[in-house]
C-alpha cells in the first residue's frame, strides 16, 4: 500500500531481512494485550507485553510476557542481579525507549549491552503480537524472529518450580 505507515520498527526488521506481518486494529479499543487480541483474533498469550524493569542499581531492562502471564518476582530479582526491582516509572519508560507505555517496540531502540528477556514458553506460540510504538498497529512476527531482532534471552519467568533459565539465546 503506498500510504502506509512505515514507523523505526520495521525498518528495523526490513534492515535485518526478518519476516513481519502488519496489522492494524481500531485506536479506541481500551489499552492491553486482551483487548489486542480479541481485535486482531488471537489467543491473549500471543500478544507480547513489553516490561520495562529497573533495579536498585539503576539498570533497566525489557521482560517480554504473554498477555495472559505474570513473572514470578524471585525469577525476576534473580534474572536481574537484585532484591530490590519495579517497573520502570511512565517516565523512566519513555526516557529509556523513546516510547510511551502501551505499544513499545521490542527492538530498535536498545543501546549495545542493554538486556532483554523473552519467557521461554512463548516460543511454543506458532505468532507473537509486539507493539510498534504507535497504538492501533501491530506486528505479527515468529518467536525466533523476535529473538533475533530483540537480541533477548530465553529464560523462564513465569513457572515458579523451575530454575529461572532456560534455553538462552537462539
Amino acid at each position: 500500500m503506498p500510504d502506509e505507515i512505515i514507523l523505526p520498527s520495521h525498518t528495523h526488521l526490513d534492515r535485518l531481512g526478518i519476516p513481519y506481518e502488519r496489522r492494524s486494529f481500531p485506536t479506541t479499543i481500551e489499552r492491553g494485550a486482551a483487548s489486542v487480541a480479541r481485535a486482531l483474533g488471537f489467543a491473549e498469550r500471543q500478544m507480547v507485553k513489553t516490561l520495562i524493569f529497573e533495579t536498585d542499581l539503576g539498570e533497566r531492562a525489557l521482560v517480554m510476557l504473554g498477555g495472559d502471564q505474570s513473572a514470578v518476582s524471585g525469577h525476576l530479582k534473580k534474572l536481574l542481579g537484585s532484591r530490590n526491582i519495579r517497573l520502570a516509572s511512565p517516565e523512566a519508560v519513555v526516557a529509556t525507549t523513546g516510547y510511551a507505555i502501551g505499544s513499545i517496540p521490542p527492538f530498535h531502540w536498545q543501546p549495545e549491552g542493554f538486556r532483554s528477556f523473552l519467557e521461554e514458553s512463548l516460543m511454543k506460540e506458532p505468532l507473537l503480537g509486539v507493539g510498534t510504538g504507535r497504538w492501533g498497529e501491530e506486528i505479527l512476527i515468529a518467536p525466533a524472529d523476535l529473538v533475533r531482532a530483540s537480541r533477548a534471552r530465553i529464560v523462564n519467568l513465569t513457572e515458579r518450580e523451575r530454575p529461572v533459565t532456560g534455553g538462552g539465546r537462539l
